[in-house]
């Protein structure tokens, strides 16, 4: 994907992998008339949507986002990380070209000033420590890492049923912490000048217990990081519907419905954290649900 500038931000994206998962696992109760509708507007150009949800998938694409603005470079979500034990078969010592990505994007690592994570799953941290002579170590080595407190809190109490998340707490968190460069801050921290000027949290709960959106912006239109509030394109036309990995689905649909509401009314550009093809686009309203336009060269 070809960087996108907005004012004084210049947005680039970094892929990891993409990871194909059944819909009915992680989104039961989608209707052949939703994929119907979700077909007008969304074709991942294989067959990845069938004519039933039992036939379909749900397919992700991982990666992360970069903001460059006022001479910092921020890193927005690091995936899912080298050569880490995982108890998903799908993301178990995985050996991406991540960094190489990183470096055809035209950064090293330690050109990253900032690494922000929407929230603490092993699917956005991955690739905040890498490993070196059998030890985890910050992969970006001049950077700061921000942690939000909600989940920084849950994960590190190793919560029932989130072991996966716990593994990788110890191995991209612990890390960070111990070299002196995490920082633990509140879900509506402003990391880069001020609200809308500059880079800043907003509250997001319920996917993770502290989830959060980030935003950019620097005279010109104002940028969306979801993170995982929507996961796939579905989920614009059924957000109702509790995903497999909501913390709390109640509050996670609720967000969801306050998010696209907003995204589609103020005109947000939106960076997901998992929509494939260029991922950027826009959230229009299509009835009484949402469609999404992704930029030119997507979908």
């Amino acid at each position: 994907m070809q960087p996108i500038t907005l004012g004084r931000m210049r947005i680039h994206k970094v892929f990891e992998m993409e990871s194909p998962t059944p819909m009915t696992m992680n989104l039961p109760g989608v209707t052949p008339q939703n994929l119907a509708k979700l077909t007008q507007w969304y074709d991942p150009g294989d067959d990845e949507i069938g004519m039933d949800a039992e036939h379909s998938r749900m397919t992700f694409s991982v990666h992360s986002w970069i903001i460059e603005v006022d001479g910092q470079t921020i890193l927005i979500d690091t995936c899912d990380g080298n050569h880490k034990n995982r108890p998903v078969p799908e993301v178990n010592q995985l050996n991406t070209d991540y960094l190489g990505n990183l470096k055809r994007a035209g950064f090293a690592p330690e050109d990253i000033d900032l690494v922000m994570c929407t929230h603490l799953h092993f699917d956005h941290v991955g690739w905040n420590t890498r490993l070196e002579d059998g030890k985890w170590v910050p992969t970006f080595a001049n950077a700061r890492y921000l942690f939000g407190k909600r989940d920084y809190e849950y994960f590190r109490h190793a919560p029932e049923g989130e072991e996966a998340h716990h593994e990788s707490f110890l191995d991209s968190i612990v890390p960070v912490m111990e070299a002196g460069q995490g920082i633990v801050v509140d879900e509506d921290h402003v990391a880069h000048r001020e609200i809308g000027d500059g880079v800043w949290m907003e509250p997001a709960f319920g996917h993770s217990p502290g989830c959060c959106t980030v935003h950019g912006q620097a005279d010109g239109r104002e940028a969306l990081f979801w993170g995982d509030v929507i996961h796939h394109p579905v989920q614009l036309i059924r957000p109702d519907l509790p995903f497999a990995f909501d913390a709390d689905p109640a509050a996670a649909s609720a967000t969801r419905q306050r998010v696209m509401r907003r995204a589609a009314a103020e005109d947000l550009l939106c960076f997901p954290a998992h929509f494939r093809g260029t991922s950027a686009g826009q959230v229009r309203q299509d009835g009484e649900a949402y469609r999404y336009e992704w930029l030119p060269g997507g979908g």
